[in-house]
């Protein structure tokens, strides 16, 4: 039976690692690591300095693969996500078979929580399906939610009323916005909002040395923050950013 460890490892700076992470590291003798592109390969090279911070006399195998790519511009979100997560379960099922042997243990490195708007759990049981056995751990880590919060020294829940947690895109089918938490808002669904009662905390890159942070009321600060959302994406090809809204009382 094949050994793999999912672990978390924060949003981006090596001191979020927590120190069960940092065992599990220790364990390790191969790292699967996905590229996605030149866009991101500073997202490699973060992954790497974790393992070179944590594992300096370390002996152990680091496999880098392209990753593939998800259809952005399907109309279909579900059966593009879908699809998506087939091709990196065929190949998630091949790395595993073909580079654990007797004795490996396998890991992957995933941005802040396993369990938290990551893929991979999903993807692992569609990799069962290709008849891999596997003895699998979670290691748990710290969100980018949770370095939000701190960052603007704010708790994310308020007395007696509940967090929502979604993505960009279903931003506007929300009836309430009195404390939701948005991720993967590529389309930046907070500028299309014109309620005068929103504050918003944003914040960017959370965790390293690019980290953005810009809070205040939404319709005094949204240009401000696309305006920097924009000029960072096309500084580093690339951008991590995620949100709070709420209604102040």
């Amino acid at each position: 039976m094949k050994q793999l460890l999912l672990i978390g490892i924060g949003p981006g700076d090596p001191r979020q690692v927590t120190y069960e992470a940092v065992e599990a590291l220790r364990r390790a003798t191969v790292f699967f690591v996905l590229d996605k592109g030149t866009d991101t390969g500073e997202l490699v090279q973060l992954r790497k300095a974790i393992l070179e911070r944590y594992l300096p006399q370390a002996r152990y195998r680091l496999v880098q693969v392209a990753d593939p790519r998800r259809d952005g511009e399907a109309p279909d979100y579900v059966a593009a996500v879908q699809q998506w997560h087939a091709q990196r379960a065929s190949l998630y099922a091949r790395l595993i078979d073909d580079e654990l042997g007797e004795g490996d243990v396998g890991a992957f490195l995933l941005w802040g929580d396993p369990g938290l708007y990551d893929s991979t759990l999903r993807i692992i049981e569609q990799v069962r399906e290709h008849g891999i056995a596997l003895a699998l751990e979670v290691i748990p880590g710290i969100s980018s939610i949770q370095a939000l919060a701190a960052r603007h020294q704010i708790p994310l829940n308020r007395i007696g009323e509940p967090l929502t947690v979604l993505p960009g895109r279903r931003l506007n089918e929300q009836a309430t916005l009195d404390n939701v938490v948005v991720m993967l808002d590529g389309r930046c669904a907070f500028a299309t909002l014109d309620d005068p009662g929103l504050v918003i905390y944003w914040g960017a890159y959370l965790g390293t040395a690019d980290e953005l942070l810009v809070s205040g009321p939404l319709l005094e600060v949204r240009e401000r923050i696309l305006a920097l959302r924009e000029a960072a994406r096309r500084r580093k090809g690339w951008i991590m950013d995620t949100y709070l809204l709420r209604r102040e009382a």
